[in-house]
């Protein structure tokens, strides 16, 4: 049995390969059983959806925000999971309460192999009413808090030797809309901070991608979702005609959390509906 390798002169050439490791199963490709997750930003719309279909992929769920009863409500939502999720109340644009709250949950559990960061806030005015510490708010918010959030996960990860770091950015990191400087500023960010750090942490098993996702009908669209003109538009630009429902961005997250995607790092995964894709 022959495999194909690149020799000291760049040169493809065959190798001889005497075995192979066994096969994973199709659905082992996508179980998370036995990892632990932290999704922040958890408590509605995408980041509950995210952890709820990563607890019923095999994962010990800890679902993060910055209100107590909506958390313990969230997690008390998800049933019939191999492992009962928690909650984790702390404010993730503070870098000490960051610090703490995934040193707590490390020794709590024992590790965290997956963080998704989905929490974010949007601000949709003119860049000219922005003061400067509205901008600095939003920046926080969207971009530093993700950033020392990688920080204090990857430190903890990188003794595993393993583990998945993913961003909730936007298709605002692709595209652009009047009136939306600053959030649009912020995913940009984010989408170059998920490349650097598959660059930095590739090395120690840890894999960095995002999901941006589209038009989607959460609580945090709904101000857009109750203008009949911003619906139309969403839909018209979809090439599927319609929003997003929240549950249809748990398979990208499952997805790139995975042994599936072991070999997918720096990557933005777009979830749409083609709206990206077509003039």
């Amino acid at each position: 049995m022959a495999d194909m390798a690149i020799d000291e002169k760049g040169r493809t050439v065959a190798k001889r390969v005497t075995s192979r490791s066994a096969p994973i199963a199709v659905p082992g490709l996508f179980s998370l059983d036995g990892q632990v997750a932290l999704v922040t930003g958890a408590s509605r719309g995408l980041g509950l959806e995210v952890a709820r279909a990563m607890a019923e992929a095999g994962a010990r769920v800890v679902l993060a925000g910055r209100d107590r009863s909506r958390v313990e409500a969230a997690a008390g939502s998800i049933r019939g999971t191999a492992h009962e999720p928690v909650g984790a109340v702390f404010d993730f644009t503070d870098p000490d309460a960051t610090r703490e709250a995934l040193r707590r949950i490390h020794a709590d559990a024992g590790r965290i192999d997956i963080l998704v960061h989905n929490a974010g806030a949007r601000d949709r005015k003119p860049l000219a009413e922005f003061s400067d510490a509205d901008i600095r708010a939003l920046i926080d918010t969207n971009l530093t808090a993700g950033i020392v959030l990688a920080r204090e996960a990857a430190a903890l990860m990188v003794p595993q030797g393993s583990g998945r770091l993913i961003m909730m950015t936007s298709i605002a990191g692709h595209v652009a809309r009047a009136n939306d400087a600053v959030y649009t500023a912020s995913k940009h960010g984010l989408t170059g901070l998920v490349r650097a750090l598959a660059a930095e942490y590739g090395p120690h098993g840890i894999t960095s991608n995002a999901i941006a996702p589209g038009g989607f009908a959460t609580e945090a669209n709904a101000e857009m979702i109750a203008d009949p003109k911003a619906v139309e538009h969403f839909a018209g630009r979809s090439l599927i005609g319609r929003w997003g429902q929240p549950r249809e961005i748990a398979g990208a997250a499952v997805f790139l959390a995975s042994p599936a995607a072991s070999y997918v790092t720096g990557h933005v995964l777009v979830v749409d509906g083609g709206l990206t894709t077509a003039m």
